[in-house]
């Protein structure tokens, strides 16, 4: 399985959550199968953004391409961080 780990950021989470949900559609076709949101403990508006993908080169392609700059902007993301994850085992204890 192929995940990947986001942490920035945000000027308000109110607002970029508008942005991430209008988005769905666009990351759903690029490849993301599911995801959790969490955010720090005592700071609400840096998120974590845990998703599941495809295979990593579709997320790469999503995350690094030219047109989500403009949707990072527009949401308020500040200096996101991206780290590429291949899972090597899941267990439920």
């Amino acid at each position: 399985m192929h995940y990947v780990l986001i942490i920035h950021e945000v000027e308000s989470y109110k607002a970029w959550k508008v942005c991430f949900d209008h988005a769905a559609g666009i990351r759903k076709d690029a490849g993301e199968i599911s995801y959790q949101l969490l955010h720090f403990d005592n700071e609400k508006n840096t998120i974590v953004h845990l998703s599941h993908w495809s295979s990593l080169g579709n997320a790469k392609s999503f995350f690094e391409s030219p047109s989500l700059e403009a949707i990072r902007q527009e949401a308020g993301v500040k200096a996101p961080s991206f780290i590429y994850l291949n899972e090597i085992e899941h267990r439920t204890l």
